[in-house]
C-alpha cells in the first residue's frame, strides 16, 4: 500500500464508517498525465447506489479540501467495487464462502498460479477451493500468505 493511500485511508475511513458503509479498497494511480484517487465503498450486506457514492464523494471531498496529504492535482472517484469485488480482509473471505472466486498466487500450487473455483472453506491460514481444471474437479488448499490477489468472479460455466 502506498504512503498516500495509507494517509488518506486514516482520514476517510471514519467518514465512510459514520455513513454505515464499508471501505473496500483504495488506490492512487497515474493514468496518462492524470492522477486518480479511487475509493471503493459498499454496504456490509453488499450493494450500494449512486446516491450513497455521491454522498461519500461529497464528504470526502470536503475533508480533503481541509487536510489533503496529496501534493499533486488528482481526480477523486468514489464507486462500488463491482461484481468482481476484491477480497482483501478476513471478513471478505468469511462473507465469500460458497461463492465463485479468482485467486492469483505468488508461488505455484500444484504447478499453477491462478485458480477459479468455489470457496468452500476459510480459516486463519488457508482457503479451500473446489476448482475445475479441464474435465477434472479438484479440491485445492491455498495458503493465504501466498495469495497475491483474490476477488469474486463470475462463473460462466454455471
Amino acid at each position: 500500500m502506498s504512503k498516500v493511500v495509507e494517509e488518506v485511508e486514516t482520514l476517510v475511513k471514519p467518514i465512510i464508517e459514520n455513513l454505515q458503509l464499508e471501505l473496500v479498497d483504495m488506490e492512487f494511480v497515474k493514468e496518462g498525465r492524470n492522477w486518480f484517487l479511487r475509493i471503493y465503498v459498499d454496504t456490509p450486506s453488499g450493494g450500494i447506489d449512486i446516491e450513497q457514492c455521491a454522498l461519500v464523494s461529497e464528504k470526502v471531498s470536503e475533508m480533503l479540501d481541509e487536510k489533503d496529504p496529496i501534493e499533486q492535482n488528482y481526480f477523486l472517484e468514489v464507486s462500488s467495487p463491482g461484481a468482481e469485488r476484491p477480497l482483501k480482509k478476513e471478513e471478505d473471505y468469511v462473507r465469500s464462502v460458497g461463492k465463485f472466486i479468482y485467486v492469483k498466487m505468488y508461488e505455484p500450487v500444484k504447478d499453477m498460479k491462478e485458480f477459479e473455483g468455489y470457496l468452500m472453506e476459510n480459516n486463519e491460514t488457508d482457503i479451500v477451493l473446489n476448482v475445475k481444471i479441464k474435465t477434472r474437479k479438484l479440491t485445492v488448499t491455498l495458503p493465504k500468505d501466498k495469495i497475491a490477489f483474490a476477488r469474486l468472479a463470475i462463473d460462466f460455466s454455471a
